[in-house]
């Protein structure tokens, strides 16, 4: 009977670290921006794709 709570137990924990995994992924994911970016300055106007 132990041994199957430490299989379950092992499986509980696998799937929490392949949440976290998935989440930090997906948060780094967002992070990237897309789009373009328009300065002002002293040279005048840039326009960067990103």
């Amino acid at each position: 009977m132990a041994l199957n709570r430490n299989v379950l137990y092992l499986v509980i924990g696998v799937l929490a670290v392949a949440a976290a995994v998935f989440g930090y992924q997906l948060y780094q994911e967002r992070q990237k921006t897309t789009g373009i970016e328009i300065n002002v300055g002293k040279i005048g106007i840039t326009i960067e794709k990103k």
